[in-house]
């Protein structure tokens, strides 16, 4: 299945400022440097690049050093300096900062995976200095077929996800492969790496506890007591999942209600694959019961997708009340909300939100998202 980003490293180009590309793994951060390196030596074939990988030793060595002569020196015969994995370089934050106050005319493109925020190797040493590119799987608006052909192709979505490996798979047996791959050996590296984690055991039955709970209110209390752990330790495992790209915390809306709960939070999975390989289950539909929970994952995150391809900074929350009133998905931006709730089955689907949600903020729009009408929601 062929795609084609949306999001473009040349757009986001900025004088004086560093442009960090983050995701998570496997997810096309490299691909998409080279395609721009590739063309920017065809259009401009005079421009000086200096591309290298995170893990040359040289390039470890000079950033390790904190040195201005010697980082002058890496870079000062190239109009752009572009290093891939940039995680793995020692200080790269600080000596990215460096570069750019003495090279304010070149351009320094890093990517980089969790680690970048797991260490805080980038956000204070570059703060005012860069700009960032988050690059997630495959948005439905990047694909290249028609929309009779992703309809075809929605039941694949729901189970196999979309990252760009799994895309251009055709085989389900192949795309099991790589998605059990990539929970295995990509998923939790970079965390396992940093020695944030005592027990892997009980960071991968979080991981599992919030994979079936989709669309439900997650007690850390209940998780705790679950996996015989420590509150705190349930909380601090959760936080590095959402760090490490996994996962996405929703947090309960209000504004006016007494009733309304906003101290428990949700979590989606940044890819419906990756839920489904956490759990090791790849059915087709016709044989799952959680139907609601893949349509309702893969519909935030594609809401979602589409927010950051656009650079829209909107903030997602979830809407319930102690006697049960509920809406799924709350998007706000500028003070806006949009109100929405995702529905597998279309006789099911409701024109109107609960009564209470409309008395307490009325004059909000409000959709009810099926099969039949999701890719007016999610496609531009």
């Amino acid at each position: 299945m062929n795609f084609q980003r949306a999001q473009s490293i040349s757009e986001n180009i900025s004088p004086r400022r560093a442009l960090i590309i983050y995701g998570p793994r496997r997810v096309g951060k490299t691909t998409l440097l080279h395609e721009y390196l590739t063309a920017t030596t065809s259009n401009h074939p005079d421009s000086r690049i200096l591309s290298v990988v995170g893990d040359n030793i040289t390039v470890q060595n000079v950033f390790a050093s904190r040195e201005l002569e010697k980082l002058k020196h890496f870079a000062q015969d190239y109009d752009i300096i572009a290093i891939d994995e940039a995680q793995q370089v020692p200080h790269i934050g600080i000596g990215t900062k460096m570069l750019v106050d003495h090279f304010p005319e070149k351009t320094f493109i890093l990517t980089g995976s969790s680690s970048f925020e797991l260490t805080g190797q980038i956000g204070e040493p570059l703060t005012g200095r860069h700009f960032t590119l988050t690059l997630l799987p495959i948005a439905q608006s990047e694909l290249q077929i028609g929309n009779f052909e992703r309809t075809e192709a929605l039941a694949h979505f729901l189970i196999y996800g979309a990252y760009p490996e799994v895309l251009t798979t055709n085989s389900p047996h192949g795309k099991q492969k790589i998605l059990t791959e990539l929970v295995s050996s990509y998923l939790y590296r970079d965390v396992l790496a940093l020695d944030r984690i005592k027990s892997p055991t009980l960071l991968r039955n979080i991981t599992k506890i919030l994979a079936t709970q989709i669309g439900h209110d997650v007690s850390l209390n209940e998780i705790a007591n679950t996996l015989d752990a420590d509150v705190k330790t349930v909380g601090r495992y959760i936080d590095l999942l959402e760090k490490m790209f996994v996962i996405k915390k929703v947090p309960g809306f209000s504004r006016n209600l007494r009733t309304e709960i906003t101290k428990k939070a949700r979590y989606y999975f940044l890819d419906n694959g990756v839920r489904n390989a956490v759990l090791g289950q790849f059915s087709t539909l016709d044989m799952r019961t959680d139907h609601g929970a893949l349509w309702e994952n893969f519909i935030f995150m594609e809401l979602l997708k589409r927010d950051v391809i656009e650079q829209k900074f909107s903030t997602y929350y979830f809407w319930r009340t102690h006697t049960g009133a509920e809406v799924d998905i709350i998007r706000e931006e500028n003070g806006q909300l949009r109100a929405f709730e995702c529905k597998w089955n279309p006789r099911k689907a409701r024109r109107t939100p609960p009564q209470s949600f409309a008395s307490a903020y009325p004059n909000t729009p409000f959709a009810t998202i099926t099969p039949e009408n999701y890719l007016s929601h999610i496609c531009p």
